[in-house]
């Protein structure tokens, strides 16, 4: 039994974004109420999000690559995504940083605010960005079928395969319609 899943990318994707989006929720609350362990949950949550944006990234550019050698087309979606992906990345870092830094700076009240609005600024962008790429990432999979696998003539036997349980004749002519598009 296999626990790494393969893609990995589909299997990672989707921590970075809770935690993302969760930590800029933390982080703008954490701005205006410094009560509890608020700033420090902000910070955590960014920590954590910055890493699984990182793994997330890393495992995209692995796989992205057998999606960009499939079509011209494809090719330019993968590189926005790819785009947005790091730019989400690198400003999930300024946030994270920032929030550690408001979460430290507890005794000097005022500082601890004016870097908690900064942590929250930068936290309310990386989820921002958050959105965009998983918007692309979205159209990738759901418009353009990347990495999905569909067998239309009998059972699935391809790895990650879904079939398609009788009206495979139907099935096959709408894939070869939205190939045309």
């Amino acid at each position: 039994m296999n626990l790494i899943p393969d893609p990995l990318h589909p299997a990672v994707v989707h921590f970075p974004i809770v935690l993302i989006l969760l930590g800029a929720l933390a982080a703008m609350v954490a701005a205006f109420w410094r009560g509890g362990h608020l700033p420090r949950f902000a910070a955590l949550l960014l920590g954590l999000g910055a890493l699984g944006a990182w793994v997330a990234v890393e495992s995209g550019e692995s796989g992205g690559g057998l999606l960009e050698a499939v079509t011209p087309q494809m090719e330019t979606l993968v590189d926005a995504h790819e785009t947005w992906a790091k730019r989400t990345f690198a400003i999930t870092i300024v946030a994270a940083l920032a929030a550690i830094g408001s979460a430290l700076a507890g005794r000097w009240p005022r500082t601890a605010r004016a870097v908690a609005v900064v942590a929250a600024v930068a936290a309310a962008t990386a989820a921002y960005g958050v959105y965009e790429t998983g918007h692309r990432g979205g159209m990738l999979v759901y418009r353009h079928a990347a990495g999905v696998t569909v067998a239309v003539n009998g059972p699935s036997v391809a790895k990650g395969s879904a079939a398609i349980p009788g009206g495979a004749t139907e099935a096959q002519s709408k894939l070869n319609e939205r190939d045309a598009d």
